[in-house]
């Protein structure tokens, strides 16, 4: 379906090259996103391809995407549909991110073998809480640049007030069972030993009624969802010509699989969090540095916002020089800036020197929270330090080693470091600037995997 909007493109701009550069600039994530691999298809099938293209020139549009909150924070398979998002607010048009306070009580079936269990409200409103300052930083963050309007909102606002009986009577009479029972979402559910309750069975019909409402009162014209959010999107779309009779679209995009091709996320076990107190900047970033060469190039036209021939030339590095990974530390870079801020960057980089170089000058910049979230089973310490405190005393104040002779002879046999430098005399006094960081920390290693930190506290 790419192809077809592309090709749309190129016909419409040259309609539109005697007016301003603001119409080709409004449509172009549209073709961007295309070649990128970002925007997958396009619905309706028959006519979006020509017909949004044209509606994206026309002027500003609102366009927006749902965000799960069946857990307190998204992941890296909830942010091509950030991506996405971004690339039409950056070309002028407003988006609308909307958490599903109300819906993740019903729970989505998309791609699912089985029903979610159910989470408490109050579970849910603490979700929604987290998820929604999360998309905030996430906007907020991006470099300043003449954009459209970012909104997040959360889906429960709109049905707080709404009977069963009275939603059902207005909206759900716009529903065909047939057309319901034929999404493949409910197909496949039903085919399965578990079966699909009434709950899961209507999730189509909240999704397309949100998609009605965001028209109604914003707009809204253009849905995002993921490949196997398409019979929503479908839903909506019908719903909202059966109402209004007004022509809606939606564009869907990819899902972010594993290296063995398994969907991101929580239900598959393996989410790379966006919330730093689920997986730390330096995580974050390691976890892109170590992706394997076939998904890099791939990730860098998904995931960053870099040009294409920059990309290529990146890709043109790497066959040179691929010992150096070049292509692999600019995604890292590239993504974990956009999740989490220049200092977030900085702080990865910063665990990555001192883990991977031996930096002691990256060491002692580093925070007390960068040196737990880089060393997660090391435990905390905080100990007043004495005048005459020695290596010997330390170490046993942080429990590192056993007292009585034992612990004497690991120090003295060098099996114990000081901020990654090797210490063999027990008596010996510490000393600010090397047992103690210009930070006011030390960090034991005992063997090899044992570490502890001490924060030292003056009397």
């Amino acid at each position: 379906m790419a192809a077809p909007i592309v090709h749309a493109l190129r016909s419409l701009s040259r309609l539109y090259r005697p007016h301003s550069r603001g119409l080709s600039r409004l449509s172009e994530p549209l073709e961007s996103g295309s070649r990128r691999g970002l925007f997958k298809d396009v619905f309706p099938a028959e006519s979006g391809p020509l017909q949004l293209p044209e509606l994206l020139s026309s002027g500003p549009q609102t366009v927006y995407c749902g965000f799960d909150p069946t857990a307190d924070s998204l992941h890296v398979g909830n942010l091509l549909a950030v991506i996405g998002l971004l690339h039409f607010q950056r070309a002028g048009h407003d988006v609308i991110a909307v958490v599903g306070g109300a819906t993740a009580q019903i729970g989505d079936p998309s791609g699912r073998s089985r029903e979610r269990e159910p989470l408490s409200p109050e579970r849910v409103e603490e979700n929604v809480r987290s998820i929604r300052d999360s998309l905030q930083r996430l906007f907020s963050q991006q470099e300043a640049s003449a954009g459209g309007r970012v909104t997040v909102l959360d889906n429960a606002a709109w049905y707080r007030r709404r009977s069963v009986v009275e939603f059902l009577a207005s909206v759900g009479r716009h529903f065909r069972m047939g057309t319901l029972l034929g999404r493949h979402s409910v197909q496949s559910r039903l085919s399965a030993p578990e079966g699909m309750s009434l709950a899961e069975f209507t999730y189509q019909v909240f999704q397309a009624y949100d998609f009605y409402y965001l028209h109604q009162k914003h707009g809204c014209k253009i849905q995002l969802g993921g490949t196997d959010q398409l019979g929503n999107l479908m839903s909506g779309h019908d719903f909202i010509q059966r109402t209004t009779g007004e022509a809606v679209f939606g564009i869907t995009i990819p899902l972010i699989t594993s290296t063995s091709g398994d969907k991101l996320g929580k239900t598959a076990g393996n989410a790379v969090w966006l919330n730093r107190d689920r997986t730390s900047p330096f995580e974050f970033y390691q976890y892109f540095v170590r992706q394997p060469d076939g998904n890099v190039e791939r990730f860098l036209k998904l995931l960053t916002f870099l040009p294409l021939p920059e990309i290529a030339h990146i890709m043109d590095q790497h066959a040179k020089e691929p010992e150096k990974r070049i292509p692999h530390k600019r995604l890292a870079a590239e993504v974990t800036k956009l999740v989490h801020g220049k200092e977030g960057l900085e702080s990865a980089k910063r665990c990555t020197r001192a883990l991977y170089h031996s930096s002691i000058d990256a060491l002692a910049a580093m925070s007390d929270q960068e040196l737990q979230e880089l060393f997660q089973e090391a435990p905390f310490f905080e100990l007043v330090l004495e005048p005459g405190t020695r290596v010997l005393d330390a170490c046993l104040r942080a429990s590192a080693i056993p007292e009585g002779p034992r612990g004497f002879d690991i120090l003295s046999s060098g099996g114990v470091s000081f901020n990654l430098m090797r210490v063999t005399n027990p008596d010996e006094i510490l000393v600010v600037g090397q047992h103690i960081l210009s930070n006011g920390l030390s960090l034991i290693k005992v063997g090899k995997r044992n570490f502890y930190i001490v924060k030292w506290l003056q009397l």
